[in-house]
């Protein structure tokens, strides 16, 4: 098994509050690696800390055997590492047109998000702060397909969002995976989320207390994860 990231040993948190206590994560080249846990376990923390926005107090996080220390987000970011935040990662003021044309280029080049996403095609000259929760979402992750990261970190991207709008969101996100981008989930969608997993790490009050295959799971530890 090749490593694309590896956390050892990681704590960090926002000002004097620490919320990761000695974070130990191993995620695999090519695999889709979830990260559950009650709001408050320091899911979204590991995300900003991996891709540079919140800065690491003590540990070591290597990727793809380069430790990140010295790495600016905007380094990080420049050599193929993508964050879609919770709160959607776009630009309300722009147009969806204006949007996909920084996520990807040309108007040639945003092709393969219309298609994924036939809706957006119908709004490109509407302002991205007008769409739907799912709307908008579902623009954030145009940002993936059209940036083809190595390493694509998913914070809760189906928050809020109906039912069938998180199923098309995860289809895209096994479509992207099935490219041989690695991608680290946070997801509230459980179920959806162990479905698409390879290896998952539950969190509690910033620590791992599992890491294993979904089908490992014990019923307990699912329970503690809602």
């Amino acid at each position: 098994m090749t490593l694309e990231l590896s956390l050892r040993g990681v704590r960090a948190g926002y000002g004097s509050v620490e919320v990761l206590h000695g974070i130990d994560l191993d995620v695999p080249a090519g695999s889709i690696t979830a990260l559950l846990g009650a709001n408050g376990a320091g899911k979204s923390t590991t995300l900003s800390v991996i891709a540079g926005l919140v800065s690491l107090r003590t540990g070591l996080i290597e990727w793809g055997g380069v430790a990140l220390t010295d790495q600016s987000a905007h380094a990080r970011a420049h050599a193929g590492m993508l964050l879609v935040p919770e709160r959607r990662g776009i630009f309300p003021a722009l147009t969806v047109a204006e949007n996909l044309a920084i996520f990807g280029g040309s108007s040639d080049q945003t092709q393969p998000a219309l298609a994924a996403f036939p809706v957006l095609a119908g709004r490109l000259q509407q302002p991205a702060g007008t769409l739907s929760g799912g709307e908008q979402q579902m623009l954030a992750m145009s940002h993936a397909l059209l940036r083809q990261p190595r390493l694509l970190l998913l914070d809760e991207i189906s928050r809020g969002l109906a039912p069938r709008v998180t199923r098309e969101l995860l289809d895209v996100v096994r479509r992207i995976a099935a490219g041989g981008c690695t991608i680290v989930l946070v997801e509230q969608h459980l179920p959806q989320a162990l479905e698409l997993a390879d290896l998952v790490y539950v969190l509690s009050r910033g620590r791992v207390g599992f890491a294993g295959e979904p089908a490992e799971l014990p019923e307990v530890t699912f329970q503690s994860a809602l």
